[in-house]
């Protein structure tokens, strides 16, 4: 039979855990609720991220130039987290590395000028 008393520590952990995080959430509210900081007025309650008021249904479909745009944001971000690590140990893993990140640079940059030639970074 399994003993279960070598779970209380962890389970007094994960309580711990959970009523800070409750804490840090819901105190936060109720402190503003209940000093008076909480007063919605016309202005506060306007569109604030993108400056107009929406116009359309939310569940209409955006544009795919919008995906296009950002699935490249994420391919060139995703190139500089590969190009770091490698910067920083080139000169101890050889000439074969820094060979293998050339084609890598050499691929991105194709794919770069493909997506330019194409058009997906004009914004209309």
């Amino acid at each position: 039979m399994v003993d279960l008393s070598q779970y209380l520590p962890i389970l007094l952990f994960l309580g711990v855990a959970l009523a800070l995080s409750g804490v840090f959430v819901f105190a936060p509210m109720a402190v503003s609720r209940l000093t008076g900081a909480h007063k919605p007025t016309a202005e506060k309650l306007t569109e604030y991220e993108c400056g107009f008021p929406a116009f359309e249904d939310s569940r209409s479909q955006f544009d795919v130039r919008f995906y296009l745009v950002a699935i490249l944001f994420i391919i060139f971000d995703l190139e500089a987290a590969f190009i770091y690590p490698w910067a920083v140990s080139v000169f101890k893993l050889g000439w074969v590395a820094w060979i293998s990140m050339m084609i890598f640079i050499a691929e991105l940059a194709l794919g770069l000028a493909y997506a330019w030639k194409k058009g997906a970074l004009d914004w209309e």
